[in-house]
């Protein structure tokens, strides 16, 4: 619900009446007025309605999208008209993010919009693939179907960035507990290793001793200059990583970069496939969807190599060939839409590719973590070795010395 100030006339009276009122929307809200008797002549959202609307919009998370989707389905479906199954879905969900967005989309329905265009209006909330088909949807009067499909698209995609997130999470453990164990080290062994020898004339410590040394004096002193640089790093790197060139980089790294690289190019075509066949299978035309489908992907090289294909079909090359051998592009890709072209069932060959991918990401998963916990483990071991050695090196060299002096 949004909270709406107005000023109001009682028409017996002629007193002025100002006042709030909780509604879904402006419609909602002069309506619920008028039952009073009352008639408005200002009605605004209250600012506090603003302040929550600019906070929450485009938090929504993927879970109430897809129910979302599936409740206004299953009503549209049941016969009920749009605004009704809108309003009833808003009184049903949980997620506050999700109920105000909802009473903006129904306000604008109820001016006369449509709903891709009342969605269109809340893109981080509704993205570009979810426009196109309630479009289509519209416009072919298979909502519900529509609806449905884009439940079960966004289901597959949250699935997939939830491997993803599986397959790095042990790798980021492992090197969190290796910087914690290096500093520590650092921090608390180092120095004392160092003060033994301060009191000893002509000791001299061995060159990683010394290089150690040098680096946990400077981290105690300057840590602050340490947090700093860290901070920085960190906000520059993944600022950079947003822009052209860092994309560019970041993206070909993924793709190429071993072990990710092979995962991620499966989970690319996947996207592209599950994409694609939800929507051509809402009637989306070919080129449309190639263009949609370059944004969803979520890499500017393959989306550049999609764009380029869109191109190639629109002077009247087919689909398959117009990315075949294009390394951007795994083999199975082209040689599927080829099938599915000369068979006129490319939406279900399109399918058949996002399954296939998305169990290859499963074994992908599998995979790297197999490979990468054994080289981390050996990184780890390198250095604690290199630490240790820092550490031992000087004591048993002032072990060496004082068996010398004592013979």
């Amino acid at each position: 619900m949004l909270s709406y100030r107005y000023t109001a006339r009682n028409p017996q009276t002629g007193k002025q009446v100002r006042a709030t009122v909780q509604a879904e929307s402006e419609g909602s809200a002069a309506k619920l007025i008028s039952a009073e008797g009352l008639v408005v002549t200002d009605l605004q959202l209250e600012a506090e309605s603003f302040s929550a609307l600019g906070k929450l919009k485009g938090r929504v998370k993927a879970k109430d999208r897809v129910l979302f989707s599936r409740q206004l389905s299953t009503l549209i479906n049941a016969g009920l008209p749009l605004l009704q199954a809108l309003r009833s879905v808003n009184q049903q969900t949980t997620s506050n993010a999700l109920r105000v967005v909802l009473s903006q989309v129904i306000a604008d329905v109820e001016g006369g919009g449509t709903l891709a265009a009342a969605m269109g209006k809340h893109p981080r909330v509704f993205n570009q693939v979810y426009i196109s088909l309630i479009a289509a949807g519209e416009s072919s009067g298979t909502l519900d179907q529509a609806l449905d499909r884009l439940a079960v698209q966004q289901e597959k995609e949250a699935d997939l960035n939830s491997k993803i997130r599986g397959a790095m999470i042990y790798p980021l453990v492992v090197l969190l507990v290796m910087v914690a164990v290096v500093g520590f080290m650092i921090v608390k062994v180092l120095p004392q290793v160092k003060s033994i020898y301060d009191g000893m004339e002509g000791a001299e410590l061995p060159l990683i001793t010394r290089i150690m040394l040098a680096i946990s004096d400077f981290t105690i002193h300057f840590w602050w200059v340490v947090l700093l640089v860290l901070a920085f790093g960190v906000f520059f790197t993944t600022r950079w990583a947003r822009t052209g060139p860092g994309k560019l980089v970041v993206d070909k790294f993924k793709m190429r970069a071993w072990p990710i690289g092979p995962l991620f190019m499966k989970v690319y075509m996947a996207r592209f496939a599950r994409t694609g066949t939800t929507l051509v299978a809402s009637g989306v035309p070919l080129l449309q969807m190639l263009s949609i489908t370059g944004d969803a992907v979520n890499n500017v090289h393959i989306q550049s190599a999609i764009m380029r294909a869109a191109e190639k079909v629109k002077g009247g090359k087919s689909l398959a060939d117009s990315i075949e051998n294009d390394t951007n592009f795994l083999p199975l890709v082209p040689n599927m839409l080829r099938i599915g072209e000369q068979s006129g069932a490319i939406e279900q060959m399109m399918a058949k590719v996002a399954d296939y991918y998305e169990k290859e990401v499963d074994t992908e998963v599998e995979n790297i973590s197999s490979i990468i916990e054994p080289v981390m483990m050996v990184a780890l071991g390198v250095v604690a070795f290199i630490i240790v050695a820092a550490v031992l090196l000087p004591i048993y060299g002032l072990a060496g010395n004082s068996s010398f002096t004592g013979g």
